[in-house]
């Protein structure tokens, strides 16, 4: 066994908020168990793992130790032989007090693989909602579903199944699965697409000290310790796409440079519970003219969060295309709406008109700044370029579209 102990201190974290602990593996070891103790009242140590071979997981604060094995291991870590050499543990020193955090670290590595702990077993597929009758428009049909979601395998309660049966429940056509700094959750997606009948989008959620970003579509995992461009550059590398995330979010406010500023922006975040604060619009219309918006519920576990379509993100997506491709087409061409949820009003771009629904006696305001009273619970009225709002009387904003 290994042991590090010591006290982090805050200029331990002004130096470098990284932090790797080494932990030598042998030839022929089976598993690796590394446990993090610390005064979690004091403060906060987010958990990690790199191999000589690269990345093998992270936890973040979620968890206090992690296995790794060649046949499993502790959700948010990528099972696999272990191979030999010097392997590091990571601490990122999130929280720091002022007069210190004092740590131990314990490595134990073994011959014998333990037994993997029994999987929760998967609920069974719930009835869905009946589907809204929406107008396609060119051969393409609108998609109901969510931008950002987590599980067991970052800082989220359920299981892959799990999320998946809740957001079938929901009436949701996709999900991404956004779990932290990680991607130990794709291998479970495809499976649980079938069982649940929906689409299963691989995602990871960038998180760092300075913004978070969502990056979906089948990217191998993104170093969040280089900086965005890097990350915005690996996801168009591997055919996926970008989103800043939640960028007026407390202290997960987007504080990050990016030279190439990325069209999608999670405008529409669950913690945006007065949408009379104009400010999130604000933002999306000082980043860029071009911007798209989606939304995201960052449902983590019942009674803490928004469920998993509050907010609805709505894509425009091929008919055509496979489930997983047609969802990042539609956001790569920014056919995009969101409303407070699955069955709430709604603001569709039709071409070159706008089709309310359920939104009589609100108003739609203009990127120019007119405004035009919606009457009737359908009703089709002109559509400009950019961002439209359906307002209440009282500026509060109920749907959006680009």
């Amino acid at each position: 066994m290994v042991a590090h102990r010591g006290r982090w201190t805050l200029q331990d974290r002004a130096d470098g908020v990284m932090q790797a602990l080494p932990v030598t593996v042998a030839p022929g070891t089976a598993a690796l168990t590394v446990r993090l103790d610390y005064p979690r009242a004091a403060g906060v140590l987010d958990l990690g793992c790199v191999g000589p071979d690269g990345f093998r997981g992270w936890s973040g604060g979620a968890r206090d130790g992690y296995t790794i094995a060649a046949d499993w291991a502790t959700p948010g870590y990528l099972p696999g032989e272990l191979e030999p050499g010097e392997w590091q543990v990571l601490l990122r020193l999130h929280r720091i007090p002022p007069d210190g955090l004092d740590y131990e670290v314990t490595a134990d590595t073994s011959g014998t693989p333990p037994p993997a702990p029994e999987p929760p077993a998967a609920p069974p597929r719930p009835d869905r909602p009946p589907r809204r009758d929406l107008p396609g428009v060119d051969g393409r049909r609108w998609l109901a579903g969510d931008l950002h979601a987590h599980t067991v395998h970052s800082d989220g309660a359920h299981s892959v199944d799990e999320l998946a049966a809740l957001a079938a429940s929901r009436g949701l056509d996709f999900l991404a699965v956004t779990d932290h700094n990680t991607v130990s959750h794709h291998p479970w997606l495809p499976a649980a697409s079938a069982r649940y009948g929906l689409t299963l989008l691989p995602g990871q959620e960038v998180t760092t000290d300075r913004g978070h970003a969502n990056v979906f579509g089948p990217v191998s995992w993104v170093d969040f310790r280089r900086p965005p461009d890097e990350w915005l550059a690996a996801a168009r590398r591997d055919g996926g796409l970008m989103s800043v995330n939640h960028p007026l979010g407390g202290d997960c406010a987007w504080r990050q440079p990016l030279a190439d500023r990325t069209p999608l922006v999670e405008v529409w975040h669950s913690g945006w519970w007065d949408r009379t604060w104009g400010a999130p619009l604000a933002w999306a219309r000082a980043w860029a003219a071009d911007v798209v918006p989606v939304g995201g519920s960052d449902f983590h576990r019942p009674g803490a969060d928004a469920f998993p379509g509050s907010p609805t993100t709505w894509l425009l997506a091929d008919r055509d295309l496979p489930p997983g491709d047609a969802v990042l087409d539609a956001l790569r061409g920014g056919r995009t709406a969101i409303s407070a949820d699955p069955d709430g009003p709604l603001l569709l771009r039709l071409g070159d008109e706008l089709l309310a629904l359920g939104a009589d006696g609100a108003l739609l305001a203009y990127p120019d700044g007119r405004h035009r009273l919606v009457r009737g619970d359908r009703c089709l009225l002109p559509a400009g370029d950019g961002l439209h709002v359906l307002e209440s009387h009282r500026m509060e904003v109920i749907a959006l579209c680009r």
